[in-house]
């Protein structure tokens, strides 16, 4: 299944199963549909039985109520039976639509453009669409299929009526069309608090992560946050939970005014079919089974009809913001594998010309022409303050944003007729928030080079020297598995690694790229200067003749570089090596006094 394009309507919560598992949905259309004529079929079976037994007394021949008896009890079998047969389709939908529609989702997630990422509004419509996507699908489908279920029933059970006492029926669709406008409106009203509320309980739910989280459990301790940071979650949580309540408690006003009003009709009903009972119009048992079967419709059309109409409208919100998701720019490629046939393409030369690039939905620039050269072979720093532009060249280099203005050439060859899976493949990037994740070593390492095929004593040696390079052979001949060692706590023997460990993991799986051009955009920034110099000058050793680029803010890191640039202001306002760039006595020689203590001389 692909997400399309489109704006998705209700139909869609039947076509979309329907595609997806024929056979469950079907089964259940057709189980519905038995169990809708249940109540009518009740009715008359009831009606018999009872008039029947009546006439038993006056009569006699007792074998006559077996019939209807059997008839009532084939009725409640099946009932039961349908039950257990719907839970058991329900089930096997769900199975397949969480393999299909979960998997659907989780592509476009993959693929849409990085500006929404960033951007918050998007991102909590991002946030909301992938919280059970085939939950919300099958809830859809369940509740068409109940209001159809409700509509064959209850027509069924005024048509019985309306043909012993027909205004009776009028009666009760006149007084419960308002109570279905009135649950449509509130299905509504639900959702939008839903929405507003979901920004609060998402701030909500990361302060609840810190207040609870193994990984911040030493700061909790030592810094004694917790009280402080309670605080502000109670406050965002509270926030929410009043919008909710707000929601709630209007709509509970309402549905109990109509609750009186639906309890005082079936009262009326049963009044009012008294007359043609004691006229003999209609039987005894055709009363109670009408009366009964009014009481039992009122219930319905006042609370299930009105709920799933309700349901209804809050489905109906949910595909708008399922439409606007749809409609998300995506970013061709960037699901796929890294190309590798582009790492044939001798690497020469990267340059900016002229480049200008401004953030989605903001006004100030970044880059404000930018323009420099790197060759192949060197190892260039990018230097400056925090916000100078150093990660945004990142950023455009690996197609993240491609709105820019002027040129970023690769061999002379325009960055945008590279595809994204060229783009993969020819950089090989470390950001300063790189992944941790919870599998074993040598698969975090070899995820840096997934793009080929290689064989198991060929990945054994590959990770291996990787890690030798960044100075773990000694830590991983301690760990229980070696290499095969999962890390984190979600196995029974995984272990944990220091800050120090997970990010020589990291550059281990920069390394292990044959990517032409290895960038480590500030991997070491929570490291003290003394340790981040210390594992760059490892990477100096092992990228040695490599075209490397090195982004930070901390200087003693950029001395290992064959010419650092000094970003500011969204241009390259210096350029040199560490002694040149001294001796000009600028930016780069004031920003290095400043920090020439953090550093062993």
């Amino acid at each position: 299944m692909i997400i399309e394009n489109r704006k998705y309507k209700v139909i869609d919560y039947i076509r979309i199963p329907l595609k997806i598992a024929p056979m469950p949905v079907i089964c259940m259309v057709l189980l519905r549909f038995f169990v809708a004529a249940i109540p009518s079929l009740l009715v008359l079976a009831t009606t018999s039985f009872v008039d029947t037994a009546i006439d038993i007394f006056s009569n006699g021949r007792v074998i006559r109520i077996y019939s209807p008896l059997f008839a009532i009890m084939g009725l409640i079998g099946f009932s039961w039976i349908s039950s257990i047969l719907l839970a058991f389709v329900n089930l096997r939908l769900d199975l397949r639509m969480n393999e299909v529609m979960r998997l659907a989702v989780v592509k476009k997630r993959s693929r849409l453009a990085y500006k929404h990422i960033e951007n918050n509004e998007t991102w909590e419509l991002i946030t909301r669409i992938g919280k059970g996507p085939s939950e919300q699908m099958i809830k859809g489908l369940n509740n068409i299929l109940n209001i159809m279920e409700y509509i064959v029933e209850i027509t069924s059970i005024l048509l019985l009526i309306a043909a012993h006492v027909w205004w009776v029926s009028i009666a009760i669709v006149g007084i419960s069309v308002p109570l279905f406008a009135l649950a449509f409106k509130s299905g509504k009203v639900d959702y939008e608090a839903f929405t507003d509320a979901e920004k609060y309980r998402r701030r909500a739910d990361y302060l609840k992560e810190v207040l609870s989280s193994r990984e911040n459990i030493e700061e909790r301790a030592l810094f004694g946050y917790t009280k402080a940071i309670n605080k502000v979650w109670f406050d965002r949580y509270e926030i929410a939970r009043k919008i909710e309540y707000e929601a709630d408690k209007k709509i509970f006003i309402r549905t109990k005014t109509a609750s009186i009003i639906t309890t005082f009709l079936s009262m009326v009903i049963a009044l009012v079919l008294i007359v043609p009972a004691g006229n003999r119009v209609i039987t005894v048992g055709l009363y109670i089974s009408l009366v009964t079967a009014a009481f039992n419709l009122v219930q319905k059309m006042s609370w299930e009809l009105s709920f799933a109409m309700k349901e209804y409208s809050k489905n109906k919100m949910y595909l708008i913001d399922f439409s606007l998701f749809s409609r998300l720019e995506e970013t061709q490629g960037s699901d796929e594998l890294p190309d590798i046939s582009i790492q044939e393409m001798p690497y020469e030369s990267l340059e900016f010309i002229n480049v200008h690039f401004t953030y989605p939905g903001t006004d100030r620039k970044i880059l404000n022409g930018l323009s420099m050269r790197l060759e192949k072979g060197k190892a260039y720093a990018f230097v400056g303050k925090n916000g100078a532009g150093k990660t945004t060249i990142t950023k455009l280099l690996t197609g993240l944003y491609d709105n820019y203005e002027g040129k970023i050439l690769i061999n002379g060859k325009d960055l945008r007729n590279f595809t994204q899976e060229q783009l993969k493949a020819y950089f090989s990037v470390v950001f300063q928030d790189f992944a941790k994740y919870y599998v074993t070593i040598k698969d975090n390492v070899i995820l840096g080079n997934c793009g080929e095929n290689h064989k198991i004593d060929e990945q054994k040696t590959l990770v291996e020297n990787a890690l030798d390079s960044m100075d773990m052979t000694e830590s991983i001949k301690k760990m229980p598995k070696g290499i095969d060692t999962p890390l984190g706590k979600l196995m029974k023997d995984g272990i944990d690694l220091s800050g120090g460990q997970w990010q020589r993991v990291a550059i281990a799986r920069n390394l292990i790229s044959k990517a032409p051009i290895h960038i480590l955009d500030e991997p070491t920034a929570s490291l003290d200067p003394i340790s981040e110099s210390k594992v760059y000058e490892l990477f100096r050793k092992v990228s040695k003749g490599k075209s490397t680029i090195l982004i930070t803010h901390r200087l003693g890191a950029a001395r290992i570089a064959d010419q650092i640039l000094v970003v500011d202001d969204g241009v390259v306002a210096e350029c040199g090596s560490h002694d040149e760039l001294l001796q000009k006595n600028g930016i780069y020689s004031n920003m290095f006094k400043a920090q020439r203590s953090w550093y062993d001389e």
